[in-house]
């Protein structure tokens, strides 16, 4: 979703749900948005961290995977999330 909102016109947005379709999508469980609502009263004001932010931080814990991204402020408070800026720009 966060992908499909950054899109600018119509081709870009083809383009992310074409790319998307090789790529396993996760969903959030019930854990993953208690804990990301936890997240996001602690963190909105200070970090400015949203909602979807706080879901995307819970999926990739329960996932134990790292969180490629260049938004590394909003995530700095969580502490077992691991970010990594995908490619320098």
């Amino acid at each position: 979703m966060e992908l499909l909102q950054g899109c600018r016109n119509r081709a870009e947005q083809n383009l992310v749900n074409k790319t998307l379709k090789s790529y396993q999508i996760l969903w959030p469980s019930r854990e993953a948005c208690n804990l990301a609502l936890k997240h996001f009263a602690s963190h909105h004001l200070s970090h400015g961290i949203g909602i979807i932010d706080a879901l995307i931080a819970e999926i990739a814990v329960g996932a134990g995977a790292p969180l490629f991204t260049f938004n590394q402020k909003h995530y700095l408070p969580h502490p077992k999330l691991k970010t990594i800026q995908p490619y320098l720009r």
